[in-house]
């Protein structure tokens, strides 16, 4: 684990001398006498190694080095007494009864204690004390914080933002020492003046004179610990940082700052842009400032600035145009740090601002040449993005001299490039193709490999012109690919556009060599591609060609390379297989799949009954592409990392219905009516958003029962509402009839929101009931008691009116589910249908009435049919799942528009039980 040398290592002096047994051992040297500072110090030397490699010491043996530590505070060797605190703030964290040092530490932590030790015994006492005693050692903290000496006021610091977790309050009394501590005052440091020793009297035997002679330190750090601290106190405190910044700011020339140090600047734009994104009202400000400091000498400080600018939300060209010049300065620096963080801003800023990166392109062409390749990569892909049509063959030229120069990372990073650039220029397509299939075999990691694949595959989707050669490329990749993965895909591409090309036959070669030379996974992959060639194929004799391919996969040694080597053959013989299995374009939407799984392995009835897919939703294979694509890895590289959201993402339809079926399956009355069919996308809001009173509602499909699921928040801090209940009233003969009510208690506004449900138990299961509910809020209104906090005994009983709740089919009943309309509309022609027409006179154009018609459906658009190509004549097609065992469902609406009469429809049904098929046509009719 130690780092020796292998003249060392093969000694074995080194694993001797540094061993933990040995040095446990050798642990009596702090008992002698009297004390050898120089063994002392060369053990404690050890120990500290030991820990920083990661070696671990054990309770005990960790509570006896340190007490046996402890003894060498009788010494007065400064250097000793120097090692001996690291060793003790090390080992502080495993020793047992480490608490009764305390006193020892604190002598040398006296203000008048004037020792070169004192820093190194502050952040020691950090480690040492409970937070129950922090209240004791504020007076030292205090005057060691605004102590002329920069290394002890910095250490107090430190040690104080170290026990801001757990000692708020107590490290909160401190902002004002803090703050004098930022103010700007020549500090000094220190160099001590010794007898007998050297620098810091390390070799030195006897005792060393403990004064010292300050010297004036020009660094300031004290401002940027003092800064680090302040900020942690008051961070909650949106109004008292935005003070402290404009306080330390300087005005908008930045000039009159009083910070000195150029990291405690660059923390205090950091501040300040933490700010400006949390309140957008005070960013005129803030921009001032951050333009101030553009101008300031340090050009770290001038960095941090322009980056501040480049990452602000909303940002407009004209603001841009400062910190860009400041960046423009950097690209011709000699000092490579700033041509490196000045090329990766631009990269990042170019895109979103293409076009105000654009003025550097002189200048980033300058450092395409440049020695260190990671500033010459960002200044390339920043060129891409901003440069022309006309500049791409040039830059494809000047990339392909330095790709076998840069590591994989940087590699990915211009691959990704030139994939956003086919899109954008694919007229190009040509060197660009030629470009990637020449660095596809090149050597490489799988990330470089896969980006250039699915480079490729951008290519292959958009830009028609380039597919076959594309696929080409692909095919004498798979020849020699190591990466199990990258085949597979790739096979799976060749079965999908393969079938399609004029040539479909001059692939197959490529795929049945993989049956024959690659593993089990990748064979499995390459059956189905050829069976996808046979089930799609024109020419009768490459199907039987594919059948012959096929039958020879039927000895392979592997089971499931032989499955589905015979499952496709028989397929390739039934085309209503071929239909099911190859030639279906949708699939189950997983996330809802997931769920049924779950409800169903939970539910303990549902074993002895089989598992019902017909009640998943499903999604096309474009829509589940999108939903599982992968963000670009030049996106995730050049975007900007240095804060993360203020806010988390919002949860995914997926999550939000598992936790309804959680939160419902902890009620044990609920739990009792089986599996939920179906709830809310969304919540209904019930009341105004600007009322004292928030409701919202979600509804719950069961079997046979209806659940409404209320949301009440109340925002009035001084009230409470107890025994808060929503009474519900459906219109007459609606089949429903009210089951159990479940009120909230007690309901402030620090527990908000709350639940109430009201479930309906449904009369007749097999009906889809359609009606509205009154929804009146009751509760009893108590005031609080401003001195306790608690509610008045006495209340009044109070009542809000709330929207109306409606139920109705579209979103309620009938979930959107993908499917091949034609072929669909052909099965269904046996089963329930229905046709109506209607005059839609209020629609004035046929768009208006296919949105108003997809709303009120909630159902499934497909082949693009939301959107009409006439303005005149329409046909909008339509699919979906009925729940509670109703089936697919399918709707075909032909329209007709002419001026003054409005849209007529024909609305056609088709549906596999009669209900849903009524039910449609009630939801229009009605």
């Amino acid at each position: 684990m130690a780092y020796t040398s292998k003249k060392e290592d093969e000694s074995g002096l080194s694993s001797y001398y540094n061993n933990k047994t040995t040095i446990i051992q050798e642990a009596r040297v702090f008992n002698d006498s009297p004390i050898s500072p120089r063994k002392c110090r060369a053990l404690l030397t050890r120990i500290v190694y030991l820990l920083y490699i990661g070696e671990t010491f054990n309770a005990q043996e960790a509570t006896t080095l340190f007490f046996g530590t402890t003894k060498l505070f009788q010494h007065k060797d400064s250097a000793l007494r120097q090692m001996v605190y690291l060793a003790i703030k090390e080992l502080a964290t495993t020793a047992e009864d480490v608490i009764m040092v305390t006193s020892s530490i604190m002598k040398d932590m006296q203000p008048n204690s004037e020792v070169i030790y004192r820093p190194n015994a502050i952040r020691a006492l950090c480690r040492i004390i409970d937070p129950s005693m922090a209240q004791g050692v504020e007076r030292f903290f205090k005057a060691a914080i605004v102590d002329r000496t920069p290394s002890i006021s910095s250490a107090a610091l430190v040690s104080s933002y170290h026990l801001f977790p757990l000692a708020k309050d107590v490290v909160k009394r401190w902002v004002n020492e803090a703050q004098e501590a930022v103010s700007a005052k020549s500090s000094s440091s220190f160099f001590p003046g010794s007898s007998g020793g050297g620098y810091l009297n390390f070799g030195s035997s006897g005792n060393s004179n403990s004064g010292y002679q300050p010297i004036p330190s020009t660094s300031y750090i004290t401002q940027y610990h003092a800064l680090g601290l302040l900020y942690l106190i008051r961070q909650q405190d949106r109004m008292a940082v935005t003070k402290m910044i404009q306080q330390l700011g300087g005005g908008k020339s930045g000039a009159g700052t009083t910070l000195k140090n150029s990291m405690a600047l660059c923390m205090l734009i950091r501040y300040a842009a933490k700010v400006m994104e949390e309140d957008p009202n005070v960013q005129r400000q803030i921009l001032d400032l951050l333009e101030g400091w553009l101008r300031h000498k340090s050009d770290m400080v001038n960095f941090e600035a322009a980056r501040a600018i480049c990452e602000m939300k909303s940002v407009t060209a004209s603001q841009l145009t400062k910190a860009i010049a400041v960046l423009q300065l950097f690209l011709s620096s000699p000092k490579p740090v700033l041509k490196f963080s000045a090329t990766r801003t631009l990269a990042t800023l170019a895109l979103t601002h293409p076009a105000a990166v654009a003025s550097c392109n002189v200048d980033l062409e300058n450092l395409i040449t440049d020695q260190n390749r990671s500033v010459a990569t960002y200044a390339i892909t920043t060129l891409l993005k901003t440069g022309n049509e006309a500049s791409v063959d040039r830059l494809m030229k000047q990339i392909t001299g330095f790709m076998s120069e840069i590591s994989d990372e940087f590699k990915v990073i211009i691959v990704d490039a030139i994939r956003s650039l086919c899109i954008k220029f694919p007229t190009k397509h040509v060197s660009m193709l030629a470009f990637l299939s020449g660095v596809l075999r090149d050597e490489g990691g799988y990330d470089f490999k896969r980006a250039v694949v699915e480079a490729m595959f951008d290519m292959i989707k958009f830009i028609s012109d380039c597919k076959e050669q594309a696929l080409s490329h692909l095919c004498e990749f798979i020849e020699d690919c190591e990466f199990t993965k990258l085949s597979v895909r790739i096979l799976h591409l060749l079965g999908l556009e393969g079938p399609k090309a004029p040539q479909p036959t001059k692939y197959i070669r490529f795929i049945y060599n993989r049956v024959v030379l690659e593993n089990a996974t990748v064979r499995a992959a390459a059956v189905t591609s050829l069976a996808k060639f046979g089930v799609n194929a024109v020419d009768d004799g490459l199907r039987r060609s594919i059948g012959v391919l096929l039958n020879r996969c039927l000895d392979d040694v592997d089971d499931e390379v032989r499955d589905r080597a015979a499952m496709y053959l028989k397929v390739m013989k039934e085309a209503s297989l071929a239909d099911t299995y190859v030639k279906e374009e949708s699939v189950f939407s997983l996330a809802a799949l997931e769920s049924k799984l779950v409800a169903y392995v939970n539910d303990v009835d549902a074993s002895a009954k089989p598992f019902d897919a017909s009640s998943i939703p499903k999604i096309s294979r474009a829509q589940l592409a999108a939903e599982s694509t992968r963000p670009s890895t030049l996106d995730i590289i050049a975007a900007p990392a240095t804060r993360a959201s203020a806010s988390p993402p919002p949860p995914t339809a997926a999550e939000t219905q598992s936790a309804y079926v959680q939160q419902l399956a902890d009620i044990p009355h609920f739990a009792a009516y089986g599996t939920i069919l179906n709830s809310s996308a969304k919540p209904v809001q019930l009341t105004e958003s600007e009322t004292e009173y928030q409701v919202t509602c979600v509804k719950h499909i069961f079997r046979e029962n209806i659940v409404f699921q209320f949301n009440v928040s109340n925002t009035l801090p001084d009230t409470v509402l107890e025994q808060v209940v929503v009474v519900m009233q459906p219109q007459a003969d609606s089949g429903l009839t009210e089951d159990v009510v479940f009120q909230i208690d007690s309901l402030s506004c620090a527990n908000s929101p709350g639940i109430v449900y009201v479930s309906f138990k449904r009369d007749n299961p097999r009906e889809y009931t359609t009606t509205s509910f009154q929804c009146i809020l009751k509760f009893i209104s108590k005031e609080l008691d401003p001195s306790t906090g608690r509610p008045e005994e006495e209340g009044y009983e109070d009542e809000y009116q709330l929207e109306e709740v409606e139920l109705s089919a579209g979103g309620d009943y009938i979930i959107p589910s993908y499917a091949s309309f034609s072929s669909e509309w052909d099965r269904l022609r046996s089963g329930a249908t229905a046709t109506e027409t209607f005059s839609l006179g209020a629609m004035e154009s046929i768009k208006a009435a296919c949105d108003s018609i997809i709303e009120l459906l909630n159902m499934e658009p497909l082949g693009g049919t939301e959107t009409p190509s006439s303005p005149s004549v329409h046909t909008l097609q339509l699919s979906g799942l009925v729940t509670g065992g109703g089936g697919k469902v399918l709707v075909r609406c032909r329209m007709t528009y002419s001026r003054g009469l409005g849209v007529t429809l024909e609305l056609g049904v088709r549906a596999e039980q009669e209900n849903a098929c009524a039910l449609v046509v009630s939801v229009v009719g009605g």
